[in-house]
């Protein structure tokens, strides 16, 4: 139940970037929410979308794995794993923010999973 719960959460937190990034990236919510100023923001508006389309196949899969019940346990790994990934190499490079939010709910979920 836990896993699960993390899990949804997980998936629920990359459909939330998905919108930000595709959509609200150069409007001043998103701005706010990534430090960017208008002229950046405009500028990098179709990489932010492209990065945005990525996170919600991180979060289809991870609901596919959802829906998949114990039977998507590898599914739901596979996609979690590539969340950690992704966090640890955006917190390298972009944020370290990106630690906590997106490589730190899903480790939680890979924890909740094994155990």
């Amino acid at each position: 139940m836990l896993a699960t719960l993390l899990v949804a959460l997980v998936a629920l937190i990359h459909i939330y970037i998905l919108v930000l990034e595709m959509f609200f990236w150069d409007h001043p919510r998103g701005r706010r929410i990534f430090g960017l100023t208008p002229e950046f923001s405009a500028a990098t508006r179709v990489l932010a979308a492209n990065q945005g389309l990525y996170n919600g196949f991180l979060a289809a899969g991870l609901v596919w794995g959802l829906t998949q019940g114990a039977q998507g346990t590898p599914v739901k790994v596979f996609f979690l794993v590539c969340v950690v990934i992704a966090g640890l190499f955006g917190a390298a490079t972009a944020s370290r923010r990106i630690l906590f939010v997106q490589a730190l709910p899903a480790a939680l979920a890979l924890a909740a999973l094994a155990i």
